[in-house]
């Protein structure tokens, strides 16, 4: 069965590049991705009661070819499935496009194959495939800026799995194997120092891959890149991170017997203040969006290394949240800059007057990732403090003020009056649909929050309400705190101008490569 999660998008690709009649196989495409979803649902249903194991090949045990699904994979396989049927919808009326949506399926095949491999090898194989499916399609457009993105993304990606490839390499010769869970089982068997170099030489990979600081450089290239379709930017900031993520989960079980008290903590805090500080500072709205995604994926790292089962699980919802509401406001963000034919959030004004309903969208999105009450995004972040002491619940509130301010900046484009002698263009309503539709999820994601997370982790989980009423009255002290901020420092601080334009280059990525690496040897080294 979890064959097919993976063939099955490649097949419906190869179905639209070779149909000639374009709008049918599209049609067909999206009710293929809907029994795709359903079938994913399905699969999430029975890893309820227990994991699902398909060996490839017929070959048992360690040494054979292993596909797993369990509660956290099916879940991501569902997410997965999920936006690509919304970006399907979103792209059906895109004309011209039939290798791109080739490539669109593609990608969800392989990232597909992520989720299920059980075998670290494998996993390597599969990155640097989607790794140059992805790069093909930041280039897509063919322009100048585009092209020079989509090699900066593929070279320093490809630099990055050789650290992932040389750490497996080591990790075979100490153990034998490459799957994920002999391995496991093995590494308590060895002697701890000798298990340093492959965790340090894995971990420089994934954490570049997970856009940590201070190897995020590339990801506003990849995803802010001016010619990138907007369902390419969506995917890749609200669902193709999640992978990295999922992966830097897998490794840490595969690693339980390194200890690094605090260091991906101390990583993730320092991701996340970076991530606002960089988001800020520009003008261009794809950017601020791609920014932003550095500072919440600080934050989920934040509540996956505090040792507290609320707070873990809290990060795996915010990273289905905001899979959610950063592919809104990604597909959103396309919309609108292709209406008023500029991305400078400075000429963009009075979206919610011309455009209601992706306005609607827009709104509802930038309330799920500001954490606002009774939404998504509030009720993750509910979780990821309730396991935090005083002094990191302190530092999560200053980072979630950090959020509030990047979108007290972004809404800008939603009020005020647009220009009048600019021309007011008709919408896709497909495009609508499907960016309205992720805002009402992530208004139903907080209403039903609790429930949605005990179902989804099988963790019962209980919202406190005098805890929530407690959160609702910082987010509202922390909007005024943040517009008086933005407006009467950030704003008119020509610091943040400078920042703008600050940015690594190839050859500086490689050096920020090489520290991390070192560093984390040295780190994990002291520990053991």
């Amino acid at each position: 069965m979890l064959t097919f999660f993976a063939m099955v998008p490649i097949m419906i690709a190869v179905f639209l590049y070779v149909l000639p009649f374009k709008k049918i196989a599209r049609a067909l495409a999206i009710v293929a991705q809907l029994a795709l979803t359903c079938a994913a649902f399905y699969l999430f249903l029975l890893c309820k009661e227990g994991d699902v194991v398909t060996p490839i090949g017929g070959y048992l045990g360690a040494l054979g070819i292993i596909l797993k699904a369990d509660t956290l994979s099916s879940v991501f396989l569902l997410l997965t499935s999920f936006i690509f049927l919304v970006v399907s919808v979103y792209s059906f009326r895109d004309r011209g496009r039939q290798l791109f949506w080739f490539f669109l399926f593609i990608w969800q095949g392989l990232l597909n194959g992520v989720f299920l491999t059980g075998d670290l090898f494998n996993a390597f194989i599969l990155i640097e495939v989607v790794t140059v499916v992805v790069a093909v399609l930041i280039m897509f457009n063919r322009d100048n800026r585009s092209m020079y993105d989509g090699m900066i993304y593929l070279m320093v990606n490809v630099v990055a799995m050789q650290f992932y490839l040389f750490g497996v390499g080591y990790l075979y010769k100490l153990t034998g194997v490459l799957d994920m869970q002999a391995v496991a089982q093995a590494i308590p068997l060895l002697d701890p120092a000798s298990l340093v170099l492959p965790f340090a030489l894995i971990m420089t990979a994934i954490c570049l891959k997970c856009a940590l600081a201070p190897l995020y450089s590339w990801l506003p290239k990849a995803h802010g890149t001016p010619g990138a379709p907007s369902a390419v930017s969506a995917i890749l900031s609200g669902l193709h991170i999640k992978a990295s993520i999922y992966l830097f989960i897998r490794v840490q079980e595969v690693f339980q017997a390194i200890t690094v008290p605090g260091f991906f903590l101390v990583i993730g805090i320092i991701t996340a203040i970076a991530g606002f500080v960089l988001a800020v500072s520009q003008s261009d709205i794809k950017l601020i969006l791609a920014y932003s995604t550095i500072s919440q994926i600080g934050m989920v790292m934040i509540g996956l290394n505090v040792a507290d089962v609320s707070s873990y699980t809290g990060s795996l919802y915010h990273m289905i949240n905001h899979a959610l509401f950063k592919t809104a406001l990604f597909l959103s963000a396309g919309v609108i800059a292709q209406a008023y034919r500029t991305r400078d959030i400075n000429k963009i004004r009075g979206v919610l007057r011309r455009y209601p309903l992706m306005g609607a969208a827009t709104v509802m999105a930038i309330l799920g990732i500001t954490g606002a009450p009774l939404t998504n995004g509030s009720i993750s972040k509910y979780f990821i403090m309730s396991g935090a002491d005083l002094a990191l619940s302190t530092l999560l509130i200053c980072i979630n003020l950090g959020t509030i301010i990047i979108f007290i900046k972004y809404a800008a484009i939603l009020f005020g009056r647009p220009d009048p002698g600019q021309e007011t263009v008709k919408i896709d309503g497909f495009k609508q649909a499907a960016t309205l539709a992720l805002g009402i999820f992530c208004l139903a994601g907080g209403v039903f929050g609790a429930q949605l997370v005990e179902f989804l982790f099988n963790v019962p989980v209980q919202v406190d309400a005098v805890g929530y009423f407690e959160k609702i009255a910082i987010f509202a002290a922390s909007g005024v705190v943040g517009y008086l901020l933005f407006t009467r420092y950030i704003q008119k601080s020509p610091l943040f101008q400078r920042i703008r334009g600050m940015e690594f280059s190839f050859r500086w990525m490689c050096v920020s490569m090489g520290a991390f690496f070192a560093v984390t040897l040295l780190t994990v080294r002291l520990f053991q």
